[in-house]
């Protein structure tokens, strides 16, 4: 670690010991300089993950830990880079794993049921957020200092943009014994529903003290998931029971929902001892648009000259230009056609909610061609991304400063950085 080996980090974490380490990442503990207060920082190498091909899956922890914010969550506090490395600084949670209890034996009922009301609480969140984790287990479950459960590693979660056009994802990704039939027959799936399915498994394991499906042969535990092949110890109670028998359901299509489970009798006893009621009945924010799905994350980064995380990844920054809007789409597409054909560009549609300008006159580069992609944020609020694809950059700045921005001006609500 050449750029990290002083004790203090960018002047504002204090390094200390190495709390566990990976292929690619150490996890340090550190304290917050200014406050005192204690974070674990996961130092990334990057050319470890770039010669593996993983920086996508970075990229993507990234943003959706920048998207989930939540009590049972942990929470991403900044990101930093340097020239070799990328720096996650996290809340630290000093309790440890939630895998350590189980380990010891099965749970009280009423432990069990608290831990898996926050579980699912979160995970309710992630997926009005879009978000399917893909990896749930108790070794990604932590407790904090007050006993409450906080899930961590996003690595594998997926966002709505690695959808396949039938609507499913087609990655096989989690641990073996906690994953839902349909991600191991490769025939794609619902990465929410088998979310659930994953929750199921670990509610069984809180009150067994042992997984619902194992076996040495990958197979055959497999063929006992396929099959449902299970039983329930003699202290399950008759209602936990029949919970569970509703979420390792192995047709994803006749599993329980996250929002039947939260309606579920034995699932609502005790909810006033929980955090806060209110973290279950997060709002709904799933944003069913037609163009591309633009997460919160991306949206920020985008519009803060401050939170620009694209310097982390890319040697080299393509020049755009981004604004927001109120309009709808179809006005926003009206918009730009027009404008383009008074300023005597031709607009040819690329793909869906994604138009390219191209001018009539040759420059010193050849004839000047622009893109502008439409992303909706949310139902009153869309994000414009205009970038040159071919021309001269001085005239394509000349351009869009002179031209672009006086014509777009009413539909604009504000720009990039301003």
């Amino acid at each position: 670690m050449e750029e990290l080996k002083a004790n203090i980090l960018f002047g504002k974490y204090e390094m200390g010991r190495v709390l566990g380490k990976g292929t690619f990442a150490k996890v340090y503990y550190g304290k917050e300089i200014e406050t005192g207060e204690g974070v674990a920082i996961k130092v990334i190498d990057k050319n470890k993950v770039k010669k593996e091909g993983m920086m996508e899956q970075i990229k993507r922890e990234i943003s959706v830990m920048r998207l989930v914010k939540h009590p049972n969550i942990v929470n991403l506090k900044e990101v930093m880079a340097t020239k070799t490395k990328i720096l996650f600084v996290m809340e630290y949670i000093r309790g440890g794993e939630l895998f350590a209890k189980v380990e010891k034996g099965k749970l009280k009922e009423e432990t069990a049921r608290k831990y898996f009301q926050q579980l699912i609480s979160a995970v309710e969140f992630c997926h009005s957020r879009g978000v399917a984790h893909r990896d749930l287990k108790p070794e990604n479950l932590l407790l904090d200092e007050h006993g409450d459960l906080k899930i961590s590693d996003f690595g594998l979660s997926a966002l709505p943009e690695q959808l396949r056009q039938d609507g499913l994802l087609h990655t096989q990704c989690g641990t073996p014994a906690y994953v839902a039939p349909e991600v191991v027959r490769k025939r794609g799936y619902n990465g929410f529903k088998a979310d659930t399915w994953s929750c199921g498994v670990i509610l069984y394991a809180l009150l067994a003290g042992f997984l619902p499906f194992q076996h040495e042969n990958l197979i055959t535990m497999y063929n006992k998931v396929f099959k449902e092949e299970y039983r329930f110890p003699p202290w399950f109670s008759p209602e936990s029971k029949r919970l569970i028998s509703k979420i390792l359901v192995a047709d994803p299509e006749r599993r329980i929902t996250i929002s039947s489970i939260i309606n579920d009798t034995w699932f609502k006893k005790g909810l006033s001892t929980i955090n806060s009621n209110d973290d279950l009945e997060s709002e709904m924010v799933m944003i069913n648009s037609s163009p591309k799905f633009f997460n919160a994350f991306e949206f920020i980064s985008s519009m803060s000259s401050g939170f620009d995380l694209s310097g982390l990844f890319e040697e080299k920054k393509k020049r755009g230009s981004v604004f927001t809007s109120k309009c709808s789409v179809s006005e926003i597409v009206s918009k730009i056609e027009s404008a383009a054909k008074s300023l005597r560009f031709k607009v040819g549609k690329v793909k869906e909610f994604k138009l390219k300008l191209q001018g009539m006159m040759e420059g010193r580069k050849g004839k000047l061609a622009v893109t502008a992609e439409i992303y909706e944020v949310a139902p009153e609020l869309a994000v414009v991304e205009f970038s040159k694809c071919s021309g001269d950059t001085f005239e394509y700045v000349k351009f869009f400063e002179d031209d672009v921005r006086p014509a777009l001006k009413d539909i604009v609500w504000s720009w990039q950085g301003e």
